[in-house]
């Protein structure tokens, strides 16, 4: 039996990694390059890369920065920020990308979910979902890095997200961003109960047992950044990834 995926996730910023917390305070991490090369030794099972400046920028993906990172990597890839049209995505399924993470634009532009689905397959179509809890417990979707509400329940938004054609959700919690605390196994039982597609876990993981927790709680993968780019209480960089024999003992 497969074990369910374990992926990094990487954010950058300029033309740099960095880490945040609360999708705030970003840390520089290192070169991506570097960075990528150190996951391929580690053998990790894929990578997501975030452009988190890209949208509110106004500017396409660094199509230039994302040919030498894809040309380092020697596992499956996927890449959000900046994505706007289908060109964009047939310029980054032809540097080799095999997953398109679309946020806010298939919040303004839903029908780009089946554009992107029926030219590359659902299957490379994943929709972010960035979620905070605001008053009384209420969940609410967010876009452009988790700054701009868009008064909508996420697990409303998944189910939308899925008639239209996602093949994959990437559920993002902005609260327990970078905390290292676990991850909002609630929004987690909610979301993927709800959809038949599989669900990313991302946001708070800080031990591999956590990793277990999100896959126990619904999720068909478990994503994270800083438990593998962080050691110690003050958070030095270090860039690790469990080994296979660990993994298999805490994922289900």
């Amino acid at each position: 039996m497969i074990r369910p995926r374990v992926i990094p996730c990487l954010l950058l910023k300029n033309e740099g990694l960095v880490k945040t917390v609360k999708f705030k305070n970003p840390k520089y991490l290192g070169d991506p390059i570097n960075i990528v090369r150190i996951f391929n030794d580690k053998e990790v099972d894929e990578l997501i890369f975030l452009d988190i400046t890209a949208t509110s920028e106004g500017r396409h993906p660094n199509f230039d920065l994302l040919g030498k990172i894809t040309s380092e990597c020697f596992m499956p890839l996927g890449y959000g920020g900046g994505i706007r049209d289908l060109e964009d995505v047939k310029t980054l399924l032809s540097l080799g990308v095999e997953k398109i993470v679309i946020n806010s634009a298939v919040v303004e532009d839903p029908n780009l979910i089946r554009v992107v689905a029926d030219y590359a397959g659902s299957q490379a179509m994943v929709v972010s979902m960035d979620v905070r809890k605001g008053l009384f417990g209420r969940y609410e979707t967010f876009t452009r890095a988790g700054t701009r509400a868009t008064g909508q329940d996420p697990v409303a938004f998944a189910v939308r997200m899925e008639k239209q054609g996602a093949g994959e959700l990437f559920v993002n919690s902005i609260d327990h961003d970078g905390m290292m605390q676990g991850y909002d196994l609630e929004l987690i039982r909610r979301i993927s109960s709800s959809v038949t597609i599989p669900v990313v876990a991302c946001g708070g993981a800080g031990n591999i047992h956590h990793l277990g927790e999100a896959i126990r709680a619904g999720a068909s993968a478990a994503a994270a950044g800083s438990m593998f780019v962080f050691q110690g209480p003050l958070r030095g960089v270090l860039i690790s990834y469990p080994s296979q024999e660990d993994l298999k003992k805490v994922l289900p």
